[in-house]
């Protein structure tokens, strides 16, 4: 997820938003960081939605308004649309390489701005199955996002095959990168690992070499 430094984030690169939108972003983070902060007290399963709407000086039907499940509090930031990015790549950039720049720039900005909220998130993701299942199904509807968006710059249908089992392997890749950072202690530039996904991604046979190595 390296180019990264030399670009503007997602966050930085969106106009200013409205008092309304200013508002409704203040009550988000307070509900994402009364949530993290209780998961961190009290566990992932002991923390309800009435403690966190407690917590955040809100009332729980404000919480549910804006995240309907417990899991979409940890599996969601402020840092814009991916979609929208996509769209707005140059002309006939290769669409891996689109992708690349994207996420990297996501992830880049949810680094600078809320990087323990990224870690903290990064550990449910690892050890709690409620928020993986949801994960999953979170990246199932981006990447029928970014499957729209990657027909359109090339061309194709939106339900082409080869579109989205393109788009659906970039998403495991990234989910499996996440997991793969949690479980070693995020001891690793995730923006490094991110790369390394898409270098995987972008190579023709990437286990050619270390089947080559293990054969008897």
């Amino acid at each position: 997820m390296g180019s990264m430094a030399v670009r503007p984030s997602l966050a930085d690169a969106h106009p200013p938003m409205g008092l309304r939108e200013r508002k409704k972003l203040k009550t988000r983070l307070a509900i994402r960081r009364a949530a993290y902060r209780l998961i961190a007290e009290r566990g992932y399963e002991a923390t309800t939605i009435e403690q966190i709407a407690e917590a955040a000086e809100v009332s729980p039907s404000t919480v549910v308004r804006y995240f309907p499940a417990k899991e979409d509090i940890v599996l969601t930031d402020e840092y814009g649309p991916v979609a929208e990015a996509l769209r707005a790549r140059p002309a006939g950039e290769e669409p891996l390489d689109s992708l690349r720049a994207v996420f990297t720039e996501a992830v880049a900005g949810v680094l600078r701005h809320e990087p323990e909220l990224l870690r903290q998130r990064a550990v449910l993701l690892a050890r709690v199955p409620a928020v993986r299942a949801r994960m999953t199904e979170a990246m199932a509807e981006s990447s029928r996002l970014l499957s729209q968006v990657l027909a359109d710059r090339t061309g194709r249908a939106a339900d082409d095959l080869e579109v989205r089992v393109f788009t659906a392997a970039v998403m495991g890749a990234l989910r499996e990168v996440t997991v793969h950072w949690a479980e070693r202690d995020q001891q690793d530039d995730l923006v490094a690992l991110i790369d390394r996904a898409f270098d995987t991604l972008a190579a023709r046979h990437p286990l050619d070499s270390a089947r080559a190595v293990s054969a008897p």
